[in-house]
């Protein structure tokens, strides 16, 4: 079987859902899946350097196949004409396409490829038909849908959602879609020190509670409820937090939460790591008693499973996607997204120590069930031969 993965970019600048793609295709190749990545050299929207990669040839890593595609003309809208070309001719030698992102010009043009071609594709919308994207820029979007992604949706063998409730509120624009629901997996690199030595590394206290935000450093992650709801905390509860991530698509609001916190009564208490990622990435998560991200809008939430996956308990918003496999196994706490519900639910969190450690261990027990790249590849791959037949 030959699946071809179409994603706009893989740049860590992208964050967890480009990067999906290249845990998924090391686990169809385990399981004997021939797979080639079509993407491009995009590296952000903001005066980066392209990705330094050899270009229209494939690179073998892991077991599959990536093919990069200069990203031009529209940098910022991830266009290729490069990587279009290249699928037309190439159709004809590959059974199913599994295309990542929608409103992203090379993969709706990539998906109309598929369809007069006739290979049978996947979509995953990656959030974008959730209504909430949808009114951004809504008129361009109405209009943009009924062009081509409405075709796409119509013309797809199946839509891949990451959970039940991202496929409940999708908007399909009219059309009749069969939806696969499968999570994202984790793929953590190895940590190279103990808790210990990480906390005597980055200089933090072993007498309190570490509390982790680890996410893109953006307005719909919810700091505007967490930074507020934090300073009223630090009122009477002891904890150090560490504010781990950046947004070099947006550093003016990076800039702006930094400044706000080093003004506040958090500044004592927060260490600011920027971007992290390798080792560091999984010691941070280690070290965490609690995890927290009170999104407004999160279709999967990568770095909650990765939390959940080395055993720290989470506090997500219920507008992250995967609450309620949270609540259920007992993984963590349920906010909603207003500041007193935050400070409410982290309070309670803190409470108890034994609780804490108690939810950190459904939450590990949990995400190995559900969250493991293998176990989903395995039953995408009897999905992709159901599309075939």
């Amino acid at each position: 079987m030959k699946i071809l993965q179409i994603i706009p970019s893989i740049s860590l600048v992208y964050g967890g859902p480009s990067q999906m793609v290249l845990g998924l295709s090391s686990a169809l190749a385990r399981s004997g899946v021939q797979v080639t990545i079509l993407t491009t050299d995009a590296n952000g929207d903001a005066g980066q350097a392209p990705l330094p990669v050899p270009l229209g040839v494939p690179i073998e890593q892991d077991g599959y196949e990536i093919i990069y595609f200069r990203c031009s003309p529209f940098r910022r809208y991830k266009f290729s004409i490069e990587l279009l070309t290249w699928l037309w001719r190439n159709t004809d030698r590959y059974d199913v396409a599994h295309i990542h992102a929608l409103f992203s010009p090379v993969t709706s043009l990539a998906a109309t490829i598929a369809r007069i071609k006739g290979l049978p594709y996947v979509l995953r919308p990656l959030g974008t038909l959730d209504p909430a994207d949808l009114q951004k820029k809504r008129q361009i979007k109405q209009l943009y849908a009924q062009v081509l992604e409405r075709p796409n949706l119509a013309g797809a063998a199946a839509l891949h959602f990451t959970s039940d409730q991202e496929a409940k509120v999708s908007e399909r624009f009219g059309t009749q879609c069969t939806d696969w629901i499968y999570p994202l997996g984790v793929q953590l690199p190895t940590a190279e020190r103990s808790v210990a030595e990480t906390k005597t590394v980055l200089n933090l206290p072993n007498d309190r509670p570490i509390l982790l935000f680890m996410s893109r450093i953006d307005p719909k992650k919810g700091l505007d409820l967490l930074i507020p709801a934090l300073e009223k905390l630090s009122q009477t509860t002891p904890f150090h937090l560490v504010l781990a991530g950046g947004n070099p698509q947006d550093s003016s609001y990076e800039t702006q939460i930094q400044q706000r916190i080093q003004a506040s009564p958090l500044s004592d208490r927060t260490t600011i790591t920027g971007f992290v990622s390798g080792s560091l990435k999984t010691e941070l998560l280690q070290i965490a008693d609690l995890f927290l991200l009170p999104s407004y809008y999160e279709n999967f939430g990568i770095a909650v499973a990765e939390s959940m996956c080395v055993g720290t308990p989470v506090m997500v918003s219920n507008q992250v996607h995967i609450w309620q496999q949270i609540e259920q196994s007992e993984s963590g706490w349920i906010c909603e997204c207003t500041t007193d519900s935050v400070f409410n639910t982290i309070q309670i969190a803190l409470k108890d120590h034994h609780e804490l450690r108690y939810r950190g261990l459904q939450a590990q027990d949990y995400a190995r069930k559900h969250y493991s790249w293998d176990a989903i590849a395995s039953q995408l791959c009897q999905r992709y031969q159901e599309v075939i037949g």
